[in-house]
C-alpha cells in the first residue's frame, strides 16, 4: 500500500462521491483504521456509527483532506465541506463573514458573493442575524451558521462530525428536520459521524458500523419518510445496530407514559454509545454501564 502525503485526489468514477479502498491509519503503535473499504454514491446519505475511539472521525478527516498520513486509496470530490460538533465560528467576525470565510469574489464581484452568503443564511433561517456576533447566538443557531458556511461552498460531499451531539434534545430534532430539507434541496453526498442510532435511522440511506477500526456492518435503511420510531421495521433495525455496537437496551419503565418513554429511550441510546467524556455538560444523567 502507498502512503499519501497529499490530499485525496478528485473522484473519477461516475456516480460515486467516495471510493475508499483498503484504508489504514496508525498512530504510533495503535492501528485506528484497518483495511476500510467504503463507497458513497453521488447523492447518498450515509451514517457512520461506532463507539468512541473506533476511528469514525479519523476516517472523516481523511475524506476531508485533513489527515493525509494514511495508507490505501481514497477518491473524493473536489468540492467538500466539513461541519464539526463545535460550530468553530471566529468570534471577532460577524455571522456573514464567518459564512464567507475563505471565499473570494468571482467575476461577479463582492456583491454577488455577499448575496450568496445571505441566501445560505436564509436557507437556515438566520438571514436576520447576518451582522450579529457569534457570541450572541445560541448553540443551535451557531450550528446553523456552520451549515450555511458548508452550503455556500456548494459541496458535492458534506462531512458531518457529530454536528448535533452537544445540542439539547428539542434543538436536535429541529436540526434533523432542517438537515433533511437542505439535503433534499441540494442533493450532496453526506457522511454523518454519530453515536446516535436513532439519528442514523431517521436521516440516513445507509448505516455503517465501525468496530475496532474495521467496518463490521453496512446496512441499507429502506424505510419510508418521514420515519417513525414506533414503526416495527425501525425498531428491528435499531435493535440490530445496537447489538452490533454491543449495547443491550433496557425496557422502558412502566411508570413512563408512551410518548415520554420514546424520548427516554432515544436519549438512553445516544448516551449508551457515547463515552462519558462526550456527554453534554448540563446532562445530569450518569453514564450507563455497558
Amino acid at each position: 500500500m502507498r502512503r499519501r502525503q497529499e490530499s485525496a485526489p478528485v473522484v473519477s468514477a461516475e456516480g460515486f462521491a467516495v471510493i475508499a479502498t483498503n484504508v489504514r491509519r496508525r498512530f504510533n503503535d495503535r492501528e485506528v483504521l484497518r483495511d476500510v473499504n467504503l463507497t458513497i454514491e453521488g447523492d447518498e446519505f450515509v451514517a457512520l456509527l461506532g463507539r468512541s475511539g473506533t476511528g469514525k472521525s479519523t476516517l472523516l478527516r481523511i475524506l476531508g483532506g485533513l489527515d493525509t498520513e494514511y495508507e490505501g486509496d481514497v477518491l473524493v470530490p473536489e468540492r467538500r465541506a466539513v461541519v464539526f460538533q463545535e460550530a468553530r465560528l471566529i468570534p471577532w467576525q460577524r455571522v456573514l463573514a464567518n459564512v464567507l470565510l475563505g471565499l473570494r469574489p468571482g467575476e461577479d464581484g463582492a456583491g454577488a458573493l455577499k448575496a450568496k452568503g445571505l441566501d445560505a443564511l436564509g436557507e437556515v433561517e438566520l438571514a436576520e442575524h447576518a451582522r450579529d456576533w457569534p457570541l450572541t447566538l445560541s448553540g443551535g443557531e451557531a450550528q446553523r451558521v456552520a451549515l450555511a458556511r458548508a452550503l455556500v461552498r456548494e459541496p458535492q460531499l458534506m462531512l458531518l462530525d457529530e454536528p448535533f451531539g452537544a445540542l439539547d434534545a428539542l434543538t436536535r430534532i429541529k436540526m434533523h428536520a432542517l438537515l433533511q430539507r437542505l439535503c433534499e434541496r441540494h442533493r450532496p453526498a453526506v457522511l454523518l459521524v454519530t453515536h446516535d442510532v436513532d439519528e442514523a435511522l431517521l436521516l440516513a440511506d445507509r448505516a455503517v458500523v465501525l468496530v475496532d477500526g474495521a467496518i463490521s456492518l453496512d446496512v441499507r435503511i429502506d424505510l419510508e419518510r418521514p420515519r417513525d420510531r414506533g414503526d416495527a421495521a425501525f425498531v428491528e433495525l435499531r435493535h440490530r445496530l445496537l447489538r452490533e455496537l454491543g449495547v443491550e437496551e433496557r425496557p422502558p419503565r412502566s411508570t413512563v407514559a408512551p410518548s415520554e418513554a420514546s424520548e427516554a429511550d432515544f436519549e438512553t441510546t445516544r448516551l449508551a454509545t457515547t463515552s462519558p467524556g462526550r456527554r453534554r455538560s448540563d446532562d445530569p444523567t450518569p453514564p450507563p454501564t455497558i
